[in-house]
């Protein structure tokens, strides 16, 4: 396969990466917009063209799957810089660079001079983004840290694993998420938060200094505990492969096929269970509707509702009965049921779905004398495309042509006239003028609007009664008083019925928007459609394939309205394939994606799964991106264009290892539980300490780190043991490494025992909750990362602030509107009367005869 004949929307961009695993995943991101990014490397090569896995098993600099995942369509130069001569290279680059992506070590560059304000007192019009474990002040500014351990003190691990045993107690660690799920999560926020900086240059001809904390982005990641332990005052807890929730329900998610696979199975909606069941199964079942459940649980979700714990045993005889690749769950799907399999990471890249869609590419490995496939692609655009770009650079290998090339043509620039927007910083938005018709719902797709809001855009948002969105609980009985005096869980007003409450997960998910209520079903509501998309730079959806088609709202109809419009939907599987009118939610995305499969124990346990959703989360930053992408080209070309993007696909990015790892080496992945089965950190696991359910994370990658553990743990002893004299035969004996460090930590206490390592220099970090992050961490405290709005009807509540600062042009959660989610129409008169003219009378008169 070619590259997209659309060019990148970041096409005649210049990036400079500089750093470790930190920034890979951005700099992949932007090259894979178009941009050209070059990977500045110390002499013996990024640390992770040392992480494994390797061709044929054989570690080199250029044998490193890792690297070759996470560096396709870059550049390599190498660069001492320790040497005043590169150091001048360097900054010579950066002169010529749009974006600087620093992922190095706290303070590396500053100390050579090539810090943000030395680079951009020489180059005013530079980006310089900076990625840092734990952001540039704070008590923890200089701690070390580890994926896993960003994991633990972000609090996904606290949100994943298994069930409890009988009693309540958690007999199993909790589980962290696979291969780099920090870098993920921040570099997409990165990603998508640099394009907006790139817009705001174009229009003022001036750069400047982002930085993204890994822990601050990694702690608002989680889904539902945040909000439920800040509003209500309510905790979490997780249970195997469904979502965390304040009970442990009796309902299962994942059955087990005969050949010991699994598939994840909706046993919800009996009306459309029983009649599949009655097909595929094996003979009639008694399908309940749930209404005689006396535990019910905590989480329904659109499409879900009538179910009961009673019709597990009629999946689970079904799903029994099959071989994996055999299980019906096409025939579910077209029957209405959200059912997948939990596959292998590397089983879609052969998936013909996403061949049709160009999720894959082939990329020529001349090297190998073959072609490797990658994920490329994260969504479909008419107007611009994925790069899939050459593969990974050798070391050093673009050292001339990129130090001996001319200075390139600049985008040009694009002034707006008229004055900037101010946010309460008082300080410019970074998007100006921009409007976006918003008719997104839930997590995954309004969260992406929810980004841009932060950045400036007006976004409103359409509902109709007849279909909220429907994350609206959360909403304390008694108030903020109420839960400032609680000392327990404070009950919630649930379900929201017309109107409100806000509650505190909507009001998370769409701060900073206005609210508007409109019947599209109606003429006259379609009419007032129309005219509002003739005002919009953007409309924006997250319904199944064909919704807003037929209401007359697909994009042949938007842009014979308005020719320049962008046009960006978002499901599970993307409309484009063979799978577009499959249902999904995020933990089907995730089952589907691989990424399920990649979290648990190894076998014979089943896979720990999403304790929160993944791509929830990770869809919202990917579809901020693809609006955002398609802003930056509509704003250097005045082009539109439509975009369909898929939760599933930004899944798929985080699997790119597994999936060359079985091309090359035929290995398929297995799970090995708190570690990397590629890393070679010894001792690393999340271990038990004093308490219940008191966790930490250790992560020694070093012998220096190996060495200062074992003084710290009072036992010099062990390095003098053979097993545990290298770090290769550390890791040879994991096991028994593990069972000295557990007995050790399980008496002390987690908070000072994490304090005790980092001191000591050791990458630790205690398994927080949300609890702890709200109420006692203070790096978060320090970083200012909640905000608190006030939303009609509901008062004023925290939520999580934009995980990237801006020096010139800073985010704010609140938005143009400097308030939390709006209620439903509450911002009718404003809207229909500013854009459209009308007056009050006529709005209520629209209200009363049911078209607003």
């Amino acid at each position: 396969m070619t590259d997209s004949a659309n060019p990148g929307s970041l096409a005649g961009i210049r990036v400079l990466e500089f750093g470790d695993q930190k920034g890979e995943y951005c700099g992949l991101a932007l090259a894979g917009l178009g941009a050209e990014v070059i990977r500045i490397e110390p002499p013996a090569g990024a640390a992770s063209r040392r992480m494994g896995p390797f061709v044929d098993d054989v570690p080199g600099p250029d044998r490193s799957l890792h690297f070759w995942a996470h560096n396709r369509g870059k550049k390599s130069v190498v660069l001492d810089l320790d040497d005043p001569a590169d150091v001048a290279r360097f900054a010579e680059l950066a002169g010529d660079a749009d974006v600087v992506l620093d992922a190095g070590d706290i303070d590396h560059l500053e100390e050579r001079g090539l810090g943000s304000d030395a680079l951009r007192s020489r180059y005013p019009k530079l980006i310089y983004a900076r990625i840092t474990p734990f952001g540039d002040t704070g008590p923890w500014r200089r701690w070390k840290a580890s994926d896993l351990v960003h994991l633990a003190l972000g609090g996904p691990v606290m949100n994943c694993g298994y069930d409890p045993d009988p009693a309540g107690r958690y007999d199993l660690p909790p589980i962290a998420p696979q291969l780099g799920h920090t870098y993920a999560i921040g570099g997409e926020q990165m990603a998508f938060t640099i394009v907006a900086a790139l817009m705001r240059r174009a229009t003022t001809g001036e750069g400047q200094y982002l930085s993204c904390a890994l822990h601050e982005a990694v702690a608002k990641n989680t889904e539902g505990d945040l909000m439920s332990w800040a509003c209500l005052r309510t905790p979490f807890n997780r249970q195997t492969c469904r979502h965390s929730a304040p009970a442990v329900s009796v309902h299962r998610s994942v059955f087990a096929s005969k050949d010991g696979r699994y598939t994840l199975a909706s046993t919800r909606n009996a009306k459309l269970l029983k009649p599949f069941i009655e097909e595929h199964g094996i003979g009639a079942h008694d399908v309940s509707d749930g209404s005689d459940e006396k535990e019910q649980d905590s989480r329904v979700l659109p499409g879900m509702e009538g179910g009961a714990a009673r019709n597990m045993d009629a999946v689970e005889h079904t799903v029994r009965r099959y071989l994996h690749e055999d299980v019906p769950w096409r025939q579910a799907q077209e029957a209405g049921l959200m059912w997948v399999p939990v596959r292998k990471p590397h089983e879609n890249a052969y998936d013909e779905h996403w061949l049709q869609r160009g999720t894959y590419a082939e990329v020529e490995h001349p090297e190998l004398g073959r072609s490797l496939r990658y994920p490329v692609s994260k969504w479909v655009s008419t107007g611009t495309g994925w790069a899939a770009g050459r593969r990974a650079p050798r070391l050093d290998e673009d050292r001339e042509p990129v130090l001996t090339t001319r200075p390139r043509t600049r985008i040009r620039e694009v002034p707006r006239p008229g004055a900037d927007q101010l946010s309460v910083h008082g300080r410019p938005f970074p998007l100006q003028g921009v409007r976006i018709l918003d008719f997104t719902w839930m997590l995954a797709s309004a969260g992406a609007t929810r980004f841009l809001a932060s950045l400036g855009a007006e976004v409103i948002k359409v509902e109709w009664h007849k279909n909220l969105d429907p994350r609206r609980g959360g909403a304390p009985v008694g108030g903020r008083e109420a839960r400032e005096r609680a000392v327990a869980p404070v009950p919630s007003r649930w379900p929201a019925d017309l109107g409100g409450p806000v509650g505190a997960q909507y009001n998370n998910k769409n701060p900073g928007k206005r609210g508007i209520s409109l019947n599209v079903k109606h003429p006259e509501g379609l009419a007032l459609a129309k005219r509002l998309v003739a005002q919009s730079t953007v409309v924006s959806e997250g319904f199944s394939p064909g919704v807003m088609e037929s209401w007359g709202l697909g994009y042949d109809v938007l842009r014979d309205i308005k020719p320049d419009i962008i046009y960006a939907k978002q499901s599970g599987m993307g409309t484009k394939g063979i799978y577009g009118r499959f249902r999904t939610i995020g933990p089907i995305a995730q089952a589907f994606a691989g990424t399920s499969e990649m979290s648990g124990l190894p076998d014979p346990f089943p896979p720990a799964g999403w304790g929160y959703s993944y791509l929830d989360w990770f869809g919202a930053y990917s579809f901020a991106l693809a609006i955002l992408s398609a802003l930056y080209h509509h704003q250097q070309t005045g082009q539109g264009q439509a975009i369909d993007a898929s939760q599933c696909e930004v899944g798929l990015f985080m699997t790119a290892v597994p999936t060359l790892d079985f091309q090359v080496n035929g290995r398929e992945w297995q799970r090995a539980g708190n570690r990397s089965p590629y890393g070679t950190a010894a001792p690393e696991g999340i271990y038990r300490c004093a308490g219940t359910d008191r966790w930490i994370a250790i992560t020694c990658e070093t012998e220096d780190e190996w060495v200062a553990l074992a003084k710290e743990a009072g036992h010099p002893e062990w390095l003098e043991q053979p097993e545990f004299a290298t770090l290769e035969a550390r890791g040879r004996h994991r096991a028994a490494l593990d069972k000295l460090i557990g007995a050790w930590t399980s008496e002390r206490d987690a908070f000072a025992l994490m304090e005790q390592l980092q001191t000591a220099g050791v990458p630790a970090g205690t398994a927080q909750t949300a609890e702890d992050r709200v109420e006692h961490d203070p790096q978060l405290a320090a970083l200012d990362w909640l905000t608190e709005l006030d939303a009609t009807d509901f008062g004023r509540w925290p939520v999580a602030a934009p995980s990237v600062k801006l020096s010139d042009t800073p985010q704010y959660a609140g938005g143009p509107v400097d308030a939390g989610a709006p209620t439903y129409g509450e911002h009718n008169h404003d809207v229909y009367g500013r854009l459209l003219g009308l007056s009050a009378d006529e709005v209520d008169e629209l209200a009363a005869d049911g078209i607003i």
